[in-house]
């Protein structure tokens, strides 16, 4: 089993492998290459694998990262307005959502496609790679407080090599926060 990790790579990949979101958000994966060779991923926890990502191995063999197709939701429409509205409130569901212009794609889930359409959205089902986007400060993760037992949040690396100053006491407080969730019954 070939074991692959991010570090500096160059060169051509020597292997891909097709994964949906779910799976390319997982800090530790065992998966198959599209030529059957069997990989060991091994990331920070917190990471996410995008597409076009490379990997590679101490060997030097690099694995090119494709997003897979699965089942999506996509929402279509000209008005930015009714677009705009429709992001918010499954923002506020804590939604992964790929935007584009025109455009919102989500996991498909017909709760929330019933959503978007009493908003007044047209929503299709289709199958289609899921690349969300990737949160403000190099990702977010969310956490809830919960009395004296928060559990503190996660930080994915700043993909372009800049570090924050900021202590992880700082960025912890900033991260929680409260506001009031769905209850889900």
């Amino acid at each position: 089993m070939l074991r692959v990790e991010r570090r500096a790579s160059a060169g051509a990949p020597t292997h891909v492998v097709s994964l949906p979101y779910d799976e390319r958000k997982k800090s530790r994966l065992r998966v198959r290459s599209e030529a059957g060779q069997e990989l060991a991923i091994v990331l920070e926890r917190g990471s996410t694998l995008r597409d076009g990502e490379l990997l590679a191995a101490e060997s030097g063999e690099i694995v090119l990262v494709r997003a897979a197709e699965e089942a999506v939701s996509e929402v279509v429409s000209e008005d930015a307005l009714l677009l705009a509205r429709a992001a918010y409130h499954l923002g506020n569901r804590h939604v992964p959502l790929q935007i584009a212009p025109g455009v919102l794609r989500y996991q498909h889930d017909y709760v929330l496609d019933g959503m978007c359409r009493e908003l007044g959205l047209e929503v299709v089902k289709k199958s289609a790679p899921f690349e969300p986007e990737g949160g403000a400060y190099g990702g977010h993760t969310h956490t809830h407080a919960t009395g004296d037992h928060a559990l503190a949040p996660r930080y994915r690396p700043v993909r372009s090599g800049v570090r924050s100053t900021r202590s992880d006491e700082e960025r912890a407080e900033e991260e929680q926060h409260s506001h009031p969730h769905p209850s889900r019954s």
